[in-house]
């Protein structure tokens, strides 16, 4: 089979002829139908071989994935041949502790380090990819090209999202920094899980008509004065909850700086920036969160909604030969929504 394989550290990844795998025990073969590009990935393709660590290149690239079970290993049982399935990125999950237990395998007890489908072992850029099947979620007859975001970019804000709901009753504000791929589905779940208002915040005109199209109240651009702005909407207050899908130093002072007394500001966008942490540098009460990614729980919740049109995934479609093109396009700025690869370009387009 192709697969799009980064060889060596530090160098542009290639396509490559590569033995279609088979399935252990334990395992599912997926036929890939889209898999999702990702910033990280781009961060991927800067690691140095030190930032390896033991499990260096040469690897398949991609961990947004769906497709089809092709082929079942032995002892899996609750999946059938050809059934439309979807793939938690994260797999270096026990299994056993408390939170795998509930599905939640993102916050496993045991996970020392980021490892799953395309870091540390071959992702979805492939025509097929080899899969744990605890890590594989069925889907029903939903269209895997739309459900490769809501592995990450989906499961990530949904996964932040959830455990603020119980606080944005009617008359609350929720805030989203960035609204590009993740932070558009993040105003998606606000606007069909909770009754506060939304505001999108970004720098990008068309990404804040999108979020307006999607469901925000209101739309700011990002600027020296937004955490201001947010504060004349709410009368003073703050909001009740902030999503940082951004993660720089200035997006994360805006939302401090709107944040309200015991809101709670989370963060998972991964510019790595931080801000001061103290009695008087953050409201009183209020909770500074970080979340990773999310578990099989959530991913079933998602596609849940998915199927009943609660939620769209706006995405920008390559073909796997393109691959290269998209990720350029992804690093320039030009897509609205998730670049998504699909290998089998002219069997399901």
């Amino acid at each position: 089979m192709i697969a799009y394989r980064l060889m060596r550290a530090q160098e542009h990844p290639q396509f490559q002829e590569v033995a279609r795998p088979s399935p252990g025990p334990g395992q599912l073969l997926i036929k890939v139908g889209g898999c999702g590009l990702c910033h990280t990935d781009l961060g991927l393709m800067k690691r140095t071989t030190a930032e390896w660590l033991d499990m260096p290149p040469p690897l398949t690239l991609g961990h947004e994935i769906a497709g089809w079970v092709a082929q079942i290993g032995s002892g899996v049982v609750g999946f059938k041949s050809g059934e439309p399935v979807a793939v938690v990125p994260v797999w270096g999950s026990c299994g056993h502790c408390p939170a795998c237990r509930r599905g939640e395998e993102n916050f496993c007890y045991y996970i020392s380090r980021l490892i799953g489908a395309g870091v540390g072992f071959d992702g979805g850029l492939a025509e097929y990819v080899l899969v744990e099947a605890r890590f594989v979620v069925p889907m029903g007859d939903f269209d895997p090209v739309l459900a490769a975001p809501l592995t990450d970019a989906g499961l990530t804000t949904y996964t932040a999202i959830k455990p603020a709901l119980p606080s944005l009753v009617p008359g609350s504000t929720a805030v989203v920094i960035g609204v590009g791929g993740l932070g558009l589905l993040a105003v998606q779940f606000l606007r069909t899980l909770c009754g506060a208002r939304v505001i999108a915040v970004d720098n990008d005109q068309a990404h804040l008509a999108l979020a307006k199209e999607h469901g925000a109240d209101n739309a700011l651009c990002s600027d020296a004065s937004t955490a201001e702005q947010i504060r004349d909407i709410t009368a003073g207050a703050g909001a009740n909850f902030i999503l940082d899908c951004v993660g720089a130093e200035s997006t994360l002072k805006t939302a401090v700086a709107a944040l309200a007394r015991l809101g709670r500001l989370t963060l998972v966008g991964a510019a790595l920036k931080t801000v001061p942490f103290g009695l008087h540098e953050v409201p009183w009460g209020a909770q500074l969160t970080t979340s990773l990614n999310g578990g099989t729980l959530n991913l079933r919740e998602i596609i849940d909604l998915a199927r009943l049109g609660r939620i769209e995934t706006i995405v920008d479609r390559y073909p796997l030969c393109h691959v290269a093109d998209a990720y350029r396009d992804l690093a320039d700025g030009k897509l609205l929504g998730r670049a998504v690869c699909i290998p089998h370009w002219t069997e399901r387009a």
